[in-house]
């Protein structure tokens, strides 16, 4: 089994340091930092830029995963890209071409990641597993933080890791939306093997995030 990666959400940190909130992340274990973009048209928030992005890379030499939640996406990809992110994750309804905007993104030399809302079904991806980096499950509807898990999205991990193995590819499987401590060992047992967390990271014991993270890795 694949080592369980923890991707810390920067939605929940402080944003008037996030620089230093970079720091600590990595220092505390964080094995990546999970950025989310939103562009207040494809969901119903506002976040941050590619200029951010820039601005924070310097802060940490660790993998940056930006969860593109902008439409039409096809565009933007390479000023992310530019601005530092190594993992490129987009949603299908975003793009009129999804094979085009996998491939700019490979072509760009970074990994590309797929996202499924919670509605949407596992076959609108499926003929392009065998060309990405990471699949994303939405276990929130996207746009804010601290929302309440969704665990009928487990079962969509579940048939994920049955095709993964009986196609032999070697995407990771992401899982992000109100991750704590009791439901991360449900996802964990379903296929999942990267973790994004925001609340329970910045929140949970006192701010620990050390701690938090370390929880949240502990099947």
């Amino acid at each position: 089994m694949k080592k369980i990666k923890i991707s810390p959400s920067i939605l929940s940190a402080d944003f008037s340091q996030l620089g230093n909130e970079i720091k600590r992340l990595e220092e505390a274990g964080a094995d990546m930092i999970h950025v989310d973009v939103m562009d207040g048209h494809f969901v119903p928030n506002l976040t941050i830029g590619p200029p951010v992005i820039k601005t924070l890379r310097k802060y940490s030499s660790i993998m940056f995963d930006v969860h593109l939640m902008i439409s039409p996406v096809h565009k933007y990809i390479e000023a992310y890209s530019n601005a530092g992110a190594d993992i490129i994750t987009i949603h299908p309804e975003a793009t009129e071409n999804l094979e085009s905007s996998i491939l700019k993104i490979k072509d760009l030399n970074k990994k590309a990641g797929l996202s499924l809302n919670p509605e949407t079904d596992i076959n609108t991806i499926v003929d392009h597993l065998k060309n990405i980096d990471l699949v994303l499950i939405m276990s929130v509807n996207p746009g804010f933080g601290g929302q309440k898990f969704m665990p009928e999205v487990l079962e969509k991990i579940r048939k994920l890791k049955k095709i993964q193995e009986e196609k032999k590819y070697i995407f990771d499987i992401e899982i992000d939306g109100g991750i704590n401590f009791e439901n991360s060992k449900q996802a964990i047992e379903a296929g999942a093997n990267i973790l994004v967390s925001g609340t329970t990271i910045f929140k949970s014991n006192n701010g620990d995030i050390k701690k938090n993270i370390e929880l949240l890795r502990s099947k």
